[in-house]
């Protein structure tokens, strides 16, 4: 399976690929120039995090700001020109009791907020599109294992992108390297020439507004599928099957990239999944469920059609 879709990701890369990420749709979840927030969270799961970071960013900051005070307070009354002779007690049971009680209060109100949070992310509902993924060094495979049908996902601009038969001007591009041969490759393929290193020869393509539940594994060394917008991160550890689910509620298109450290090629290994309405993505569905040779059977409809 992974050798027939490698084949079939490169050959898709100059026909399918650029048909899908040229469609009018807004590209949302990138990194923007001097950004210091969030992106724009897609989904619940992304607004309840980035809620919760709010949240332990007001209270660290109070506590920081306590702390400085006293600290302020130790210099300016507690030196020697102000204060030549020092105490000479050892404790204070009240003070004590307080910075014991206190942390304890702050910390169970931490938890009561981020452990719903955690839940929410780690309970998997049932998923109404199902997606297995698999990190390889260096790029991904995803099978949509509803219809019987896979392919991989390299980075514009890997080896494995640059086919002089299918695009002769692959001729003159030079793998990793921006200049105007990999500008005009991106173009090509949909994309602005800011999107190297996140813009990729195919798309995971998903419905707005449906569950999706994702097996994650890795083949060789660990990974790590994670898309900041939509609030997920998980590890594929090779031998194991780890989930995550995310309910995308804007259509558009959303970057990721590998979060942990896998080798030479860790940098070049986005993730690009589109999120398109469901009409849409049924259309979609039909055209890679023929190019990958998944299961019509599997299409909505497809009994009824075939009966007539």
């Amino acid at each position: 399976m992974r050798l027939i879709t490698s084949l079939l990701a490169a050959a898709a890369t100059a026909t399918a690929a650029p048909a899908i990420a040229q469609e009018a749709v807004e590209t949302i979840g990138k990194p923007a120039p001097k950004g210091l927030g969030f992106q724009p969270a897609a989904t619940e799961l992304a607004r309840d995090i980035q809620w919760l970071d709010n949240l332990l960013l007001w209270i660290i900051t109070l506590i920081t700001l306590f702390v400085v005070g006293l600290v302020a307070i130790v210099i300016i009354r507690h030196n020697r020109k102000a204060n030549p002779t020092p105490a000479t007690f050892t404790h204070n049971t009240g003070i004590e009791i307080a910075w014991t009680i206190i942390p304890i209060f702050i910390l169970v109100i931490i938890g009561a907020f981020s452990l719903p949070v955690l839940f929410k992310q780690q309970e998997i509902p049932a998923g109404e599109v199902h997606i297995k993924v698999t990190g390889y060094q260096w790029y991904w495979g995803y099978e949509y294992t509803d219809h019987d049908f896979a392919f991989d996902q390299y980075m514009i601009g890997q080896p494995a992108t640059l086919d002089e038969d299918a695009r002769p001007a692959d001729a003159d591009v030079s793998a990793y390297v921006l200049d105007d041969a990999m500008r005009a490759k991106l173009i090509d393929a949909g994309y602005n020439d800011d999107e190297f290193l996140l813009a990729t020869d195919t798309q995971v393509v998903v419905p707005v507004n449906k569950i999706v539940v994702m097996d994650v594994t890795g083949a060789d060394v660990i990974h790590s599928w994670t898309i900041p917008a939509f609030g997920v991160k998980q590890d594929a550890v090779p031998g194991r099957i780890a989930q995550l689910w995310f309910k995308a509620e804007k259509e558009g298109i959303y970057f990721g990239q590998c979060s942990e450290l896998c080798g030479k090629d860790h940098a070049y290994m986005p993730i690009t999944v589109k999120v398109v309405s469901e009409e849409a993505y049924q259309e979609w569905l039909k055209g890679a469920i023929e190019e990958y040779a998944g299961d019509m059977t599997t299409l909505p409809g497809y009994q009824v059609a075939a009966a007539n």
